[in-house]
């Protein structure tokens, strides 16, 4: 006895982790540097007011060699003051032994900002680099402290082949908890399209399909460019390969993943068992599962989200007229497989 109510619940529960998922890795950013970043610093937390005497106190203030900075007024509040060879940290370096200034550093990237504890423990080796003082210095080009911590989370720290395996291990496990609910619901296989007659018409379909596919989207992307209208490539190219490696597992691992998982969930479950299980006409739900297919690819913008959607239909379509998961399978397996190629080979 099949229990429809229960595996709905599992396709309802995997449906909404890969919304959840796709919608907070909107702002992830990918191996093209396309990721949001936390706006700058403005330059008066940068540099202070000048205007304002008492918009830092003694110890953040820069002194110069034509205008030190002073010391405080009582000794005993400031060891600099006991032992008159220390300064107050400045725009310039101070060597053990040579207590003049020396010239402004060279301009540094964020990610040579030393720290206080490492100017104190070598005062020779931290010569030249900035500290958090040297940003107040005038003429002196110098990022946020904010750029320093968008540096852990940058594109580099994303590299293609931990995005492809996030994505193939995400998918492998939302597709075996989905197939772990087909069978404890007991759901036919031929409710999802699962079906081993024909496999060569199947295949061959699914091929004609996806080659028609990928043409139409191509031509789509054409128009759509002429008036200005361009597609969002960020997930794509964050996704691209280096290596051959790389392609290797894209075309022989992720991709197959991901075409499998999509299309289990969104033409298996939410069309074929859906409609067999509960009587529902397999075109609603055709509808239904290609609205919230084009929604669980919103990285890709608001124009993805309606080509994908639309997309999804046709898949939809062919999974109802066939009634063979293998079909929309390989179909979908080409058309990502072959925007990748394309793209990489050919520069469409």
């Amino acid at each position: 006895m099949t229990d429809w109510a229960a595996f709905a619940g599992f396709t309802a529960l995997v449906l909404a982790v890969l919304l959840s998922l796709a919608y907070f890795s909107r702002g992830v950013p990918h191996a093209e540097g396309t990721g949001s970043a936390a706006p700058a610093a403005p330059d008066d937390a940068i540099r202070g007011d000048a205007s304002d005497p008492d918009a830092s106190d003694t110890d953040s203030r820069v002194g110069t060699p034509d205008d030190p900075v002073s010391t405080p007024a009582d000794p005993a509040d400031s060891d600099e003051s006991a032992d008159p060879d220390a300064l107050p940290l400045a725009s310039f370096s101070v060597d053990s032994t040579d207590a003049s200034p020396r010239p402004e550093p060279p301009t540094l990237a964020a990610g040579d900002v030393a720290d206080d504890a490492d100017r104190d423990a070598d005062p020779d080796a931290a010569a030249g680099c900035e500290t958090e003082t040297d940003r107040t210095i005038p003429g002196v080009t110098a990022r946020p402290a904010s750029a320093v911590s968008e540096r852990s989370a940058s594109a580099d720290d994303l590299p293609p082949h931990l995005l492809l395996a996030n994505v193939a291990l995400s998918q492998a496990f939302l597709g075996g908890f989905l197939g772990l609910g087909a069978w404890y619901a007991g759901v036919p296989a031929a409710a999802l399209g699962l079906s081993v007659t024909g496999l060569p018409t199947k295949l061959a379909i699914g091929v004609g399909l996806g080659l028609a596919l990928y043409g139409a989207n191509r031509v789509g992307s054409s128009v759509s460019e002429r008036f200005g209208i361009a597609p969002d490539e960020a997930v794509r190219e964050s996704l691209t390969p280096r290596t051959t490696a790389g392609w290797v597992f894209l075309f022989a691992v992720a991709l197959p993943l991901i075409a499998g998982f999509e299309e289990l969930l969104f033409r298996g479950a939410l069309v074929g068992a859906v409609a067999a299980g509960f009587d529902v006409s397999p075109w609603l739900m055709a509808a239904v599962s290609s609205a919230a297919f084009g929604a669980g690819h919103g990285a890709q913008g608001r124009l993805g989200i309606i080509v994908t959607g639309l997309l999804g239909f046709v898949l939809a379509a062919a999974f109802v007229l066939t009634e063979s998961l293998l079909v929309v399978v390989v179909a979908h397996y080409l058309v990502n497989a072959l925007e990748f190629a394309g793209h990489e080979l050919f520069g469409w």
